[in-house]
Parts: structure tokens; C-alpha cells; sequence
């Protein structure tokens, strides 16, 4: 056969099966190969795949559940009490403040940007006495394990390159997400179930997309993905057996395949081919630890009403953070869970308030579940999104239906758990909520901690791609040392 034609024949049978494994992804060829780590759990099995020296130094928290807000909470009607706005309402946000600032296609067509103040009741909570709103008086009865970052920034200005932006480190798509990163360099805890878990849920009104991009590898492995839970049905596509298909027979299958693909990684060396024999025996051995894993009938009543009346709603936030515990406990390394419907550009009073209905409890409960079972400890928690709002009025100052631009240039998360200093409130920004006075963290630098937290150096867990070394923090970030523990 002319060797130009068969070359180009096995990129034909590469691309085909590459395509065909797209999915479920997680543990390296190594452990699927070796029965005793087949059999193990997260209670005897400590780590699976990861790269040799990582961590870097000793680790505070083991895991991360990172709950995004996707849309931009209003950190000025949530955490960020600015009791000066209230002789500020309604004026014109002076220049001098604003400094020219890029602003959304939404907004920059207004003639005048009216302050205005939070509709909201701000009070003191816990022996820390954090100021915050009325609106989320579950989180506010955890605010002294809470860490609140009061100043994070962002040069992005739309959803989706401020989502990428947080997620991967980079505006553009195309790049690892951190979970993607933390399965790389940390491997698993479990060998039945994913390193890195995906959960959505939607608020009443959820008009922003999510793209799969997001918990995608980039150009890692594509072991390395998330992988996304679903609400109804099998959590994961094709987890079950079809009809007439017995365990024993899709067992001798995969190990058919195991051969077959073993024999094809030989003649052309593509790593992709371990990556689909590890998806195919981590789809076998979830058949088995899934269903355990989302089967919720035995958690006692005093832990269940701790998230709050959703809790019962298959794909619910409140259920999917029941369940992000569950994988927590079961050494799930990364759990990320996006909640959908936080851009308030109009009708922001009830629409925050409907927000808030949805995620206070749950996210409380999350972090008291943890806590009295030991794992807040070795258990990083992140609450935020990928921007806050403005401090200017979007439409008309109306008590019911006005609205808040995006605003990057400072904004509130909160870190709670392994390896943050509980009950601080971290940087402060101006009378107006719109520029940072003391303690910028950008992005980057959140991220660094984050990593930090995990025992990584963020300057050294890297990937060489295309004749460069990439990472997560981009060539930026530093540790935020102020809200180590």
C-alpha cells in the first residue's frame, strides 16, 4: 500500500475514534490497568493519576466546590454595604469615578448614569460584625467561616469571554479550565467516579448560556474534562446498559476494545487512544458508584432540610449542592456548579430577591454539611461570579424595575474552608462600589490562591502546547496572602 495513503487512512481512524469517545473522561491508563485500584473507594484509595510532585508543598484543602453565580451578582445589594449612596441616590456618577471606563453596548448609550443606592436592609452578623443584606440571611448566619474578597476585578465586560476569562484564564476559549487543570496535576481520589463534576441549575428567569467549552481540557488530554450531571435520567448519558446488554457482556466487550485499541495505540502512538480506553472503563465502574452517589433517600431529615425546600427538585440548586457534599465526601476533586439567571439589567429588586431564594439556604447549607462532618477543613469552597454590577441606574430610577450594568472593576467573592482565614472581609472599594481603594485581587491572583490553597504553585503546574509552556494564571497572578489561614 502506498504509505501516503495508509497514513492518511489511520488519521481517518484516529479522528473517527476520538470523535467517538467525546464525553466521560477522568482517570490515567495506568490505574484502569491495575485490578486492586479497581476495586478501591475514596475511603482506601488516596490518589489516582496526577503528575509526580504535585503537590508542590502541603496541601490545606484536598478538593474544591466552586459555586458559580453565572450572570454577575450585586455585590452592592449583597455584601458590599455603601451607606454613603444613600445621599448619593440619584445623582450623576462623577467622572472623576467613572475615569472613562469601558462600559457594556448596553448602557453606553445612556445620556446620564443616576447612582443608586441598594433597596435593601444591610445589618451586622457574627463575632466578625460583617455587614449584609437582607437578602441572604442564611449565608449571613455562616459569615464567621466565610472569607469575603471585596475587591475582585476584571478587564471583561461580557458574560461569556468574563466566564471564560475566570474559568480557564484567558478571554478567548480554547484553553483548560481550572478543573480541567486540578485533574490534570492532582488526579483523583476515587477511581469510580470523575475527578471533576459538572452541575447546572437555573434561576426562574435564565436567558445566559453556558457552552460545554467551559468545562472543557482545552489542548490537556481530554481525560481531563468535566464531566456534566444531569437532571433527569441516567446523571450521565448512556450510563446505563441498552436492553438484552448484561454487565458481564459489556464487561468481555471493553476488554475486547482494551485490546483492540491497545493494538492501535502501538502502530501510531496517539495518547488519545489511552484517553478512550480510560473513558470506557470509567463509564463501567460509574454504572456502579453513580447511582450511589445521587441516591439521596438516606440522608437523615436534619441534613436535608439544612439546604432548604428545593432540596427535593432533581437539578435544583439546593440538590445539586446536596449532592456536590456527597462527592465531596466521596473525593470527587473538583465540583462545579453554575446557577444561572443573575443578570439583573431590569427588574433587579425582584429578581435579585427571586436569586437569593434560590442560592442562600443552599450554599449556607453546604458550608454548616461540611463543617459538622469534618470536611470544611479540607474542603475549599468559592461562591461568586464572573462580575459584579454597577452602581449606576440601567433605564429609569423606578422603584420595581430598574436595573445594573455589568461591572468588572471590583467585586465581592467568597472563599470559605480549607485554607482561608473564616470571618475576614478582605479590600475595600469607594462610597460608589466602583473602584478598588485597598487590596486589588484580580482574577488571577484568585485563582493563584486558589491553587495555593491546593498545595500548587501556579507558576509550575504547566503544559507545553504549540512550543509554549501554558498554565492557568496565564503569565499573571499572585498569592493573596492576606486571607491565608
Amino acid at each position: 500500500m502506498d504509505p501516503i495513503r495508509e497514513h492518511r487512512l489511520q488519521l481517518t481512524r484516529r479522528h473517527f475514534f476520538g470523535r467517538l469517545a467525546t464525553g466521560i473522561g477522568t482517570v490515567a491508563l495506568g490505574s484502569l490497568l491495575n485490578p486492586v485500584l479497581l476495586a478501591s473507594t475514596a475511603a482506601t484509595l488516596k490518589r489516582v493519576g496526577g503528575l509526580p510532585g504535585v503537590p508542590h508543598f502541603a496541601p490545606k484543602a484536598r478538593r474544591v466546590i466552586y459555586l458559580h453565580m453565572a450572570g454577575g451578582p450585586s455585590q452592592i445589594d449583597l455584601f458590599d454595604y455603601k451607606p454613603a449612596l444613600e445621599k448619593l441616590h440619584g445623582t450623576e456618577l462623577p467622572a472623576s469615578v467613572r475615569m472613562g471606563q469601558r462600559i457594556t453596548g448596553m448602557t453606553s448609550g445612556q445620556s446620564s448614569f443616576p447612582c443608586v443606592k441598594s433597596l435593601f436592609k444591610f445589618s451586622q452578623h457574627g463575632r466578625s460584625g460583617t455587614w449584609l443584606s437582607e437578602l441572604i440571611p442564611h449565608m449571613a448566619s455562616v459569615v464567621d467561616d466565610l472569607c469575603l474578597v471585596k475587591t475582585v476585578n476584571t478587564e471583561a465586560i461580557n458574560h461569556d469571554p468574563a466566564i471564560t476569562y475566570i474559568q480557564t484564564g484567558f478571554q478567548q476559549p480554547g484553553r483548560p479550565c481550572m478543573g480541567a487543570w486540578l485533574s490534570y496535576g492532582l488526579g483523583s481520589e476515587n477511581a469510580n467516579l470523575p475527578a471533576f463534576i459538572v452541575m447546572i441549575s437555573n434561576g426562574k428567569e435564565s436567558d445566559q448560556p453556558l457552552y460545554t467549552r467551559l468545562w472543557s481540557a482545552g489542548f490537556l488530554p481530554s481525560e481531563y474534562q468535566g464531566v456534566q450531571f444531569r437532571t433527569g435520567g441516567d446523571p450521565v448519558l448512556y450510563l446505563s446498559n441498552p436492553p438484552g446488554v448484561s454487565t458481564a457482556g459489556r464487561r468481555r466487550l471493553l476488554d475486547g476494545l482494551a485490546q483492540l485499541n491497545a493494538q492501535h495505540f502501538q502502530a501510531v502512538g496517539d495518547p488519545e487512544i489511552n484517553t478512550r480506553i480510560a473513558q470506557y472503563e470509567m463509564a463501567f465502574r460509574m454504572q456502579t458508584s453513580v447511582p450511589d452517589l445521587v441516591d439521596v433517600s438516606q440522608e437523615p431529615s436534619s441534613i436535608v432540610d439544612l439546604y432548604g425546600p428545593d432540596v427535593k427538585k432533581p437539578g435544583s440548586f439546593a440538590a445539586n449542592c446536596l449532592l456536590a457534599r456527597r462527592m465531596a465526601e466521596r473525593g470527587v476533586r473538583f465540583i462545579q456548579l453554575y446557577h444561572r439567571g443573575w443578570d439583573q439589567h431590569g427588574n433587579l429588586p425582584r429578581r435579585l430577591r427571586e436569586q437569593c431564594l434560590d442560592c442562600d439556604q443552599p450554599s449556607a447549607g453546604l458550608v454548616k454539611d461540611l463543617k459538622q462532618r469534618g470536611l470544611l477543613d479540607e474542603t475549599l469552597v468559592v461562591w461568586g461570579g464572573e462580575f459584579g454590577r454597577t452602581v449606576y441606574c440601567q433605564g429609569k430610577i423606578e422603584p420595581d424595575n430598574y436595573g445594573r450594568d455589568h461591572h468588572g472593576r471590583c467585586y465581592t467573592v467568597w472563599l470559605a474552608g480549607g485554607g482561608v482565614k473564616p470571618g475576614l472581609s478582605y479590600g475595600v472599594t469607594d462610597d460608589f462600589c466602583y473602584n478598588v481603594v485597598e487590596n486589588p485581587v484580580h482574577i488571577h491572583d484568585l485563582n493563584a490562591t486558589i491553587l495555593h490553597c491546593l498545595g500548587i504553585d501556579h507558576e509550575r503546574l504547566t503544559y507545553r502546547f504549540q512550543g509554549r509552556d501554558f498554565r492557568l494564571t496565564d503569565i499573571h497572578g499572585n498569592v493573596v496572602k492576606g486571607v491565608l489561614a
